[in-house]
């Protein structure tokens, strides 16, 4: 089994980081931090193509993040689950995917991740993405859900190959409206950079702070929808796929635009609901992508 080239950061860099993160006046002391729990977990996969099959090349998994991975389906699938059963305030995330050259690599989530309240820091989720000349790789979690309160920084790094084909799709529900909960207080931060042949091709940041039901109440931000999400497909043909994707949406219950420059193609969804907005983009992706979506999401 050969070892990916991906670097990773000791546990030691990792908690100096975190610590540096925590730091401000609106954390709790270091006192107070060092006696809440905190989760943390890493998981690290790579697949290359042998003679026309995708293989496993490279495997780590570290604290509560595991990778599972189904047999059958195109290419190989799979599923990272996150034994902490969510995600709370300080706690640490790492996710990195490589597909090798001519490979053909799926990842997603066997259910939503929620993310919780929490009583000063936010929580952070890293994720790396390869895609090497030829590969085809999915990133295809099932949606976030945020709590009142709940404190998340996401950040995505996308390098790909001029010849690769990388489709990503990322929904957030901010609050439970089926329970009766909605998001009132909160932070989030999203930040996606995305790199073909070294060149940036796609620099996207979201950040809701402070009165967050407020802010998505107002006409100019979310007319008060509180699902979202973004599809990002990057790939040679993906310009020339800009009508077929629009044409898709005219059936659409949620708010729904596609726009393409830069050799990519990018897809808005807003939505009141999440059962909508994952209704209008599971017809969206199993017509766009022409293949069954993971199977963890019909479970």
């Amino acid at each position: 089994m050969t070892t990916s080239a991906v670097s990773w950061r000791s546990d030691r860099e990792v908690d100096a980081a975190g610590a540096a993160r925590l730091s401000g006046p609106s954390v709790a002391s270091s006192r107070e931090r060092a006696l809440r729990q905190r989760s943390e977990g890493r998981v690290r996969i790579a697949a290359s193509a042998f003679g026309g099959i995708t293989r496993l090349t490279d495997l780590a998994e570290g604290g509560a993040l595991r990778a599972r991975l189904p047999r059958g389906g195109p290419g190989l699938e799979a599923v990272i689950v996150n034994t902490a059963g969510g995600v709370a305030c300080g706690d640490a995330f790492s996710i990195e995917a490589k597909a090798g050259p001519g490979a053909h690599l799926t990842v997603a989530t066997p259910a939503a991740e929620k993310v919780y309240r929490s009583d000063g820091p936010c929580a952070d989720i890293q994720v790396r993405l390869l895609a090497e000349a030829g590969a085809r790789l999915d990133w295809l979690p099932q949606e976030t859900i945020l709590f009142d309160r709940a404190r998340l920084r996401r950040r995505y790094e996308i390098d790909l190959s001029g010849t690769a084909s990388f489709l990503s799709f990322e929904a957030l529900m901010l609050g439970r409206l089926a329970h009766g909960d909605a998001m009132g207080e909160g932070h989030l931060e999203d930040h996606w950079r995305v790199r073909r042949d070294g060149a940036l091709v796609f620099a996207d940041a979201l950040r809701l702070a402070g009165p967050v039901g407020a802010l998505l109440a107002r006409p100019a931000v979310a007319g008060g929808n509180r699902a979202l999400a973004t599809l990002l497909y990057v790939a040679p043909d993906a310009e020339s796929r800009l009508e077929e994707a629009r044409a898709q949406l005219d059936s659409a219950r949620s708010e729904a635009g596609a726009s393409a420059w830069n050799g990519l193609l990018c897809v808005r969804l807003l939505a009141p609901d999440i059962e909508t907005l994952r209704r209008d983009a599971t017809s969206f992706l199993m017509a766009f992508r022409q293949a069954p979506l993971p199977r963890v999401w019909a479970t």
